[in-house]
Formats: C-alpha cells, sequence, structure tokens
C-alpha cells in the first residue's frame, strides 16, 4: 500500500449504472433507493473510488475480490451522485472518520441494507483502512468510516472494502478537525466522489 501524496490519477469512469434512472427532484431521493444487483468486476483491472474534500483528495483501492457487494454499492452510489456534498459527522482523533450519510445525523442511509462480508484476510490493522459502519449484522448501507490507526476490535464485524493509495495527509486533516465525543471542530465535506478504473500493473518481462 503506498499513501505517498499524488494529484488522483486520470483514468477512464465507465458507467456501470447508466440505466438507472432517479428523480432528483424529490428532497429524500438519496434514503429512497433500491439496492444495486452485484457487478461483475473484473479481476484484471483495479477499481478506485476518488473522494475530493474540503480538506483535499483521498483516493482508495476498492477490494472487489473479498467485498463485492460493497465496491457494487459504492459504485452503484458514487454514480448516481450520493456521495457529493456529503459530511464526515463523526471523526474521533485515534480512531476513526464516519461519513456517507445523507441526512449527517449518523441516522440515515441509502434505503437498502445487505449483510457484511467477511471471506478475505484483510484486518483492521492499520491506519488508511476504508470500513462499512454498520447497527448490526445486515445493516450494511451507505455510511462508511477511514481509520486512524489499526482497529482489531473490529474485525469480523465491519467490512474492508479499500485502501488509501494517495491522500494520507488529507486523512490527517479530517482527524485533526475531530473530537473525542466525535462532533467535529468544522465542517468536514465530500465535494464530489468519482470512480475510476485502471487496468492492473503486469511485471516487467525479462
Amino acid at each position: 500500500m503506498t499513501t505517498q501524496e499524488a494529484p488522483l490519477a486520470s483514468a477512464s469512469a465507465p458507467r456501470f449504472f447508466a440505466d438507472v434512472a432517479i428523480d432528483r427532484t424529490q428532497p429524500n431521493w438519496k434514503q429512497q433507493l433500491t439496492a444495486p444487483a452485484p457487478l461483475a468486476l473484473d479481476g484484471g483491472s483495479n477499481y478506485y473510488w476518488e473522494l475530493d474534500t474540503n480538506k483535499g483528495p483521498m483516493r482508495f483501492r476498492l477490494l472487489h475480490g473479498t467485498a463485492p457487494m460493497h465496491v457494487t454499492s459504492t459504485i452503484y452510489l458514487t454514480e448516481l451522485g450520493f456521495y457529493d456534498d456529503v459530511v464526515f459527522h463523526r471523526v474521533i482523533p485515534g480512531f476513526m472518520a464516519q461519513g456517507g450519510d445523507p441526512t449527517g445525523t449518523g441516522r440515515g442511509g441509502p434505503g437498502y441494507m445487505y449483510s457484511g462480508e467477511f471471506g478475505g484476510a484483510e484486518r483492521h490493522d492499520r491506519p488508511g483502512l476504508l470500513s462499512m459502519a454498520n447497527a448490526g449484522p445486515g445493516t450494511d448501507g451507505s455510511q462508511f468510516f477511514i481509520t486512524f490507526v489499526p482497529t482489531p476490535w473490529l474485525d469480523g464485524k465491519h467490512t474492508i472494502f479499500g485502501e488509501i493509495e494517495a491522500g494520507m495527509d488529507t486523512v490527517k486533516a479530517l482527524e485533526a478537525a475531530g473530537s473525542r465525543g466525535g462532533k467535529t471542530t468544522e465542517p468536514l465535506m465530500i465535494n464530489k466522489a468519482t470512480i475510476s478504473v485502471e487496468p492492473v500493473p503486469t511485471s516487467g518481462s525479462g
């Protein structure tokens, strides 16, 4: 995993859910969505979730091999514009930053829920991991958190579905704006979320 700071790489952004019609004139459309069908994700490609925040950019490599439904849902919600203009509503220094609730209260979600995926070897063993928040088994939705430190007590309870590739300075800036009780000292906003896809690098010959 690399965490050195770099501009977000440009890449193609396929429209996986181009045929989904959403009535965005409804004030609560983000809370009235139906679950997407699982995508057939290409093992020869890397899928990236790129967040432009008011504290800077972050880029996460999504773990579609071990958390395919979580990655499918993330791509789906991102392409619908769900995460745009959504805040990090809970940030605890020395723990994590939580966001992805369209209501900003910690109680909202996309209108559907699904189960955790724990078949891989991923563990909450380092900073910069992308993991799904929930209220118990079968309640995963849109809320996620980014770890600031290892959090091993969350293993088997929260699905890790990504890891940071660039933007660790942004993660640290988010942490600096948190508090022991979780209330942020200033607004922390996701301005825009996007998906990019790149071929998995191949080893050089010779």
